[in-house]
């Protein structure tokens, strides 16, 4: 019988709803996107029912093409940005508040009073994380204490919690499955790696009941059933889920250790996979659960960025500097350089390496002669610097030889942003043919999960190498303008 999957992509801008044969080929998809809600400086959130809303109108968009054909079997997958928080009431299921994103900075006074409480070692051996607002576990923690009658409400059974899959999932079951992955779990704070179970001191440590815990599976596992709210007429399986930034390590076919990849977004994420063991991670990066499947988990080195497409879409939507995203490009090749000016896009705190949530976003080295161009094209190499302060962790700290950077994301359309990075980072940068490549990561975990694919060599042959960028610009000059870079950071977190 003829299958197709349907993999539901919810970022933090917006919900995209794909359709992929059982070969990888993504047939349609369709993009809705949701509001940002900012009530305070720093606070980021999301209506986390508007987001169900829009996977039930995105997924019946993409079906409307569809011809009847009782010989093509459905099923789902998913993939979401991941350390965005809900809590939720089981019995109404209602959010008792919205979404807390993971730009949001309102559990800082939380983590810094445990990391000055000498918790960090702790919490970095069992999670493989940093204490940072970033990560999940102090939005939990600052609903229950702040939202009126939820700290009851958690300590008598009655409340759950979820990264997006999680929440998306018990909806579509009709809160008969309130589940996770291996991958979300792990970016949450409260996931022992090791064990790969919720750690109770841990749980502790940020008072949230286990209770509120949605069971964790690996990525290749059958996570539930659904009609999607009665769209098909027999429920169709929830298979392959894992979190976006994974789900592109698995779509960019990083099954082998030592291979890594960036995931141009809102923000970025590059990670390299590390083996089947779990690594200390260098300064300023996390260990994390790249992905499982197959009964084996898999572990990465993963540094997190912030703001690098979001940087772009402020100069749009904000200063109306760009008309377009796209015509960033154009404004950067107007000039021969920078300038001598810098964008530190800091607008939520700085991430990995520097883990500095306290600075803001700053233009420096500005004269009389900068120009709007000089200032975009800034704004465009802060995106390919942050990648390089990233990549340089891994490999100086860690001794990991890249050999290639495999790159996707909207992002990697622009010409400018690709070569740039190619000569920044002296490799050769290799962007996906698959422009979503989480969403090719869920479907192939889909594929797993069912049984169609036997291993890992069964995808690796999809992959394609067309679109290899090559540094062509000197090694010597790439490094004056990166430490140009690392000085106007450092004036920024003195």
């Amino acid at each position: 019988m003829k299958s197709k999957i349907i993999t539901i992509d919810q970022s933090t801008s917006a919900t995209k709803s794909m359709l992929f044969s059982e070969e990888y080929e993504l047939i349609r998809r369709v993009n809705i996107s949701h509001h940002q809600y900012y009530p305070k400086a720093g606070w980021v959130e999301h209506d986390a029912e508007e987001i169900y809303r829009n996977v039930l109108t995105s997924v019946a968009d993409l079906m409307k093409e569809e011809q009847a054909d009782e010989e093509c079997a459905y099923s789902l997958a998913i993939t979401n940005q991941r350390e965005t928080v809900v809590v939720w009431n089981k019995n109404t299921g209602k959010p008792v508040y919205n979404a807390i994103v993971w730009q949001c900075l309102r559990g800082a006074y939380i983590c810094k009073e445990l990391k000055e409480k000498g918790y960090s070692d702790m919490v970095r051996k069992k999670s493989g994380l940093l204490i940072d607002p970033y990560f999940s576990a102090s939005g939990v923690k600052w609903i229950l204490d702040n939202v009126e009658g939820s700290r009851d409400a958690a300590e008598q059974g009655e409340l759950l919690m979820g990264t997006i899959d999680s929440w998306l999932i018990w909806k579509l079951t009709n809160g008969k499955r309130h589940v996770t992955d291996y991958t979300n779990a792990s970016r949450t704070l409260l996931f022992n790696i090791h064990t790969l179970d919720w750690d109770d001191e841990l749980l502790n440590l940020f008072t949230i009941p286990r209770s509120m815990m949605p069971r964790a599976l690996p990525c290749d596992s059958v996570f539930g059933e659904t009609t999607v709210n009665g769209l098909f007429g027999e429920p169709v399986a929830i298979a392959g889920v894992l979190g976006d930034s994974h789900g592109a390590l698995a779509g960019q076919m990083c099954f082998e250790e030592g291979q890594g990849k960036a995931t141009y977004g809102t923000g970025s994420s590059v990670m390299v996979n590390i083996g089947e063991r779990v690594v200390a991670a260098p300064d300023g990066l996390v260990t994390s659960i790249g992905f499982a499947a197959f009964g084996k988990v898999y572990y990465a080195f993963e540094g997190n960025i912030h703001c690098t497409g979001a940087t772009i879409n402020w100069l749009e939507k904000k200063l109306n500097m760009i008309s377009t995203s796209g015509e960033i490009e154009e404004w950067a090749v107007s000039v021969e350089d920078n300038g001598g000016a810098y964008f530190v896009p800091a607008f939520t705190g700085l991430g990995a390496p520097w883990w500095q949530p306290e600075v803001k976003a700053a233009i420096l080295g500005m004269t009389l002669a900068t120009g709007k161009a000089h200032i975009l094209r800034a704004a465009l190499e802060s995106i390919a610097y942050q990648v390089k302060d990233l990549v340089s962790a891994m490999t100086q700290q860690a001794g990991i030889n890249l050999r290639e950077l495999r790159v996707d994301g909207g992002p990697t359309k622009n010409k400018f942003l690709m070569q740039f990075q190619a000569d920044l980072l002296q490799v050769p940068v290799n962007c996906s043919d698959m422009e979503e490549a989480s969403a090719l990561g869920a479907a192939i975990m889909n594929g797993f999960a069912r049984n169609v694919r036997a291993g890992f060599k069964d995808v690796v042959a999809l992959r394609s190498n067309n679109k290899r960028i090559m540094p062509v610009t000197d090694g010597g000059k790439m490094e004056l303008l990166y430490r140009g870079w690392t000085n106007t950071v450092r004036q920024l977190i003195k």
